[in-house]
């Protein structure tokens, strides 16, 4: 599960920055027209009449444009606006809807030592702390998610789950990941030779993955699959997705009550008898897991598979030689990293310096994870996807202490649906063309909205 930045927000309120700052030039544009319309001549200078002209509507001002800018033409690569900011100005201010300006980090070593440094907090609670999407108040209700947490605080939440994402108990979860990737892939072939990738492949294997660690009973598992994928579901409305949520989360509820009379090796089954939660509790932190173990998993998939179709040469290499596969996994995770088109969001607890610029207290941050994993002084050939090149330093899940928990079983996840995939159908194609696609814009989860794909 690639680290996930969870809900971020801003209202729509206009920026009403200094367009004389240097960073406005990666937000809004002004187009206000300069040219005076009164007649420049001298006022005693006759005139010669002119034909009255008929009125014409009056022109709409252009939206201002506000953080986050949409990717460009490319599905794999940021925004080319933040790519030009990593170069000229690494560390600037962007707009926000809310009206406040938070410091973009763009650079690979800028954004690790706000990652890493303890000068910067993720906790949503404090004071000043960005918001590029519109939920601030579905986050700050009620108690956080431990993700948006800091210090001890976090680190006991995260303790509680800790040992359900080590590599070693990842590596014991291969056969199982493995078996419910074939029997997706069966579906998918039965009912084939077509498919929407993202619905029949990306979104099934990972959600069957979380179902397993949470401990959902086999026979649940189809109401829990049309729950998850509905929260994914672009064509639902907010009301839609609200009571999708709603039905989950009374759900993981009775998954917890569940677990106190029948305990078992689960998650779950782990936060209601050996951490001591109340099912509420328990059911609020597997709803976090949820959304990371699922959401950005698929998404991650779905670009990486296409990312392979559209390099013919590397998927050809993979094939070839499927023991590059664990490194090219790291590689298309560096390439189309999906989670920070918004930023991951920090705020500034003390006064600290990063690239040269001084930040306040109090003062958000938005590290971009897929700018800074294109740095070419990091990854001189960032811009190609090379499935033989060494990605260890790649920032997809984040870094320091809230780097993604999950990131031994995401990269298992993608080794074992790409291998598994590829071997099944090698003539996997697009059934449309690639300039057709459509993707999640200014999502904090960036992937395709469907991938239609024969064999």
């Amino acid at each position: 599960m690639p680290q996930s930045p969870d809900h971020i927000s801003h209202s729509d309120h206009f920026d009403h920055s200094d367009h004389s700052d240097p960073a406005h030039r990666i937000g809004p544009t002004d187009s206000t027209d300069s040219t005076d319309s009164t007649d420049s001549t001298d006022s005693t200078e006759p005139t010669t009449p002119t034909t009255p002209t008929t009125p014409t509507e009056p022109t709409a001002p252009a939206e201002p444009r506000y953080f986050p800018e949409p990717r460009g033409a490319c599905p794999f690569a940021p925004a080319p606006a933040y790519e030009r900011a990593r170069e000229e100005e690494p560390v600037s201010r962007v707009p926000l809807r809310d009206g406040s300006r938070p410091w973009m980090v763009t650079r690979h070593a800028d954004v690790r030592t706000v990652l890493t440094d303890r000068r910067f907090g993720a906790d949503a609670r404090r004071a000043g702390f960005p918001f590029p999407f519109a939920a601030r108040a579905f986050v700050l209700q009620g108690e956080p998610p431990f993700v948006r947490m800091d210090g001890e605080e976090h680190a006991a939440q995260r303790r509680m789950v800790t040992r359900h994402f080590t590599a070693r108990r990842t590596e014991e979860l291969r056969p199982r990941i493995q078996e419910i990737t074939d029997r997706v892939l069966d579906e998918l072939v039965a009912a084939g030779p077509d498919a929407d990738l993202v619905r029949d492949f990306a979104l099934p294997v990972p959600s069957l993955v979380i179902c397993h660690l949470l401990g959902v009973p086999y026979a649940q598992h189809a109401f829990f699959q049309e729950r998850s994928r509905a929260l994914v579901d672009h064509t639902a409305t907010p009301e839609q997705t609200a009571e999708g949520w709603r039905e989950l989360v009374e759900y993981l509820e009775r998954l917890a009550q569940d677990k106190l009379r029948e305990p078992d090796d689960s998650i779950v089954s782990d936060l209601v008898n050996k951490e001591w939660l109340e099912p509420a509790k328990a059911a609020a932190m597997a709803r976090v897991l949820l959304v990371g173990g699922h959401e950005t998993s698929a998404n991650m998939a779905a670009l990486a598979v296409l990312a392979l179709l559209r390099h013919p040469d590397q998927l050809a290499l993979l094939q070839e030689r499927p023991e590059l596969l664990p490194g090219a996994v790291g590689e298309l995770l560096r390439y189309v990293t999906v989670v920070g088109d918004p930023g991951l969001p920090r705020v500034a607890v003390e006064d600290a310096t990063v690239g040269g610029q001084p930040i306040r207290a109090g003062e958000g941050v938005l590290c971009m994870l897929p700018v800074a994993n294109r740095d070419p002084e990091v990854f001189p050939a960032g811009a190609t996807l090379d499935v033989t090149a060494d990605a260890r330093g790649h920032l997809a899940f984040g870094a320091g202490p809230h780097q993604c928990l999950g990131r031994p079983l995401a990269q298992l996840e993608l080794e074992i649906m790409i291998g598994s995939l590829f071997r099944r159908l090698p003539g996997l194609r697009l059934a449309v063309p690639f300039e057709d696609l459509r993707y999640r814009e200014r999502a904090l989860i960036h992937g395709p909205l469907e991938l239609p794909v024969r064999w």
